[in-house]
């Protein structure tokens, strides 16, 4: 049981916020290449398609990463781990803002990739292993908030830069473009990730993993207001027996090869990138430009999105904990197919060809509406919520890998949304494009209801498969 005084919960935030500054850096290094790929496109004289596989190679590291990360956060210690992904997060901006040619640009992208999968995991484990079940979803939903700061303050610098320089391609400081610029501020959130990173304590389990139980229980006393430190140790060591053998045979099942509880990660994951969601927070500036908008316009609604972004987590961190997860996601489905399908409709309605694309009134305004009515329903739920889920759904014994394989999977489905997006633009058109995400978000909606249990409340040693 634990008792959390004032001065527990303020401790608990803490180390909380201090993890999720990992989500910063994923938000701000998976959306900075938003201002930069128009930029990127003409000074490399890329094609459509070698365009969308400049911006999104990054995310094959992701899902890399993110594999690799649960077993190296057993092995290594959370700590450590997130030490890995601030050094990935400095080499990547400072290596992309300096990049000469293709190649050396997407082996930049692919390595701050490895961060920022590294990122997508440890935060979320290790908020839910440090953090009391009453307030786990309020807490765990802090990743998602720390996301949407990065998103909103890689499009704000994009924007700030962009303008300084008279535009993105232009010179600003030490004869290096803005787009460069754009990836070289990262530097400073890796930095300070890797930091607090240094402040923090060790997550419990991990300290009982290794067998450092008086060390765990001082953190558990210390920072959650454990009232009785051994026992709960004595509940994490029960749990780790189980785990102390765990391999990827954890989570094979009869379901094709795998537990009926991994493939309900695995697809939440995926659908999670299949409504598009981040076809908005890459290429948002190049596809309000491509309807009519001017560039300065463009980065300012891409910012202004962002902001709706930032705003609307503050809802699922409300809600999270009070109505549950379920529910939220739910609701969001149905949001964001209404909010998807007015913005397929608008898009509909544009007039001419190539580079003279425009939304004739009031179809652009609609197509405003609708996009940001799918930021603020994504937002308020299937954005936070999802990694809620992720971080508490699964058993002890299979929760790493799990856990690994589902990020992989939202990884991999976000590779294939940002890689095919650029292209299927010009072939088939936005209003397929966005009308194809509407349909996942409605299909999202039954499989949430058939197939997600709720986890409200629950201790991580009471999930089971």
């Amino acid at each position: 049981m634990t008792q959390m005084s004032e001065r527990h919960t303020a401790k608990v935030i803490g180390v909380t916020v201090a993890a999720a500054v990992g989500g910063f850096l994923f938000g701000f290094d998976s959306s900075v290449i938003n201002g930069a790929v128009d930029s990127i496109q003409g000074h490399f004289e890329l094609g459509s398609f070698f365009t969308g596989f400049a911006v999104a190679i990054a995310l094959l590291g992701c899902a890399v990463g993110a594999w690799f990360a649960g077993r190296l956060a057993d092995r290594w210690g959370r700590k450590k781990v997130m030490l890995l992904g601030s050094v990935l997060f400095v080499v990547s901006s400072l290596g992309a803002g300096l990049a000469f040619s293709v190649p050396d640009l997407m082996l930049w992208r692919v390595l701050g990739g490895l961060g920022i999968g590294i990122a997508s995991v440890i935060a979320p484990t290790y908020i839910a292993e440090i953090a009391p079940a009453r307030y786990r979803g309020a807490l765990a939903s802090l990743q998602q908030l720390a996301i949407t700061l990065g998103i909103f303050a890689a499009l704000l610098s994009d924007a700030v830069l962009q303008n300084a320089a008279g535009g993105a391609s232009n010179e600003l400081w030490l004869n290096l473009e803005a787009w460069r610029w754009m990836f070289i501020v990262g530097v400073v959130p890796a930095v300070v990730y890797g930091i607090l990173a240094l402040l923090i304590p060790e997550s419990p389990r991990y300290l009982v993993g290794k067998h450092l139980d008086q060390e765990a229980a001082d953190i558990l006393a210390n920072i959650t207001g454990e009232v009785d430190p051994h026992e709960r140790v004595s509940e994490i060591r029960l749990t780790l027996r189980h785990e102390s053998t765990a391999s990827f045979d954890d989570i094979r099942g009869p379901k094709f090869g795998l537990q009926p509880i991994v493939w309900v990660g695995i697809f939440m994951a995926i659908f999670q990138q299949f409504v598009g969601i981040n076809a908005i927070f890459y290429y948002s500036t190049t596809l309000w430009k491509s309807v009519g908008f001017t560039e300065n316009e463009s980065f300012t609604t891409s910012v202004i999105t962002a902001i709706i972004n930032v705003g609307m987590t503050f809802v699922a961190i409300l809600f999270v904990d009070r109505i549950g997860r379920r529910i939220l996601l739910m609701v969001g489905s149905l949001g964001m197919f209404v909010s998807l399908l007015m913005a397929a409709i608008a898009f509909s309605q544009a007039t001419g060809s190539g580079d003279d694309v425009v939304l004739p009134s009031p179809w652009g305004a609609v197509a405003l509406i609708g996009a940001n009515l799918f930021v603020i329903f994504f937002a308020s739920t299937w954005g936070p919520v999802m990694w809620v889920m992720l971080g508490e759904m699964f058993p002890n014994n299979m929760r790493a890998y799990a856990l690994g394989i589902s990020t992989a999977a939202n990884w991999i489905a976000n590779f294939m949304v940002t890689l095919s997006f650029p292209p299927l633009t010009r072939s088939v058109g936005l209003w397929f494009l966005y009308g194809l995400f509407a349909f996942f978000a409605l299909l999202s909606f039954f499989f949430v209801r058939s197939k997600v249990q709720e986890t409200k409340g629950m201790e991580l040693e009471e999930m089971h498969t």
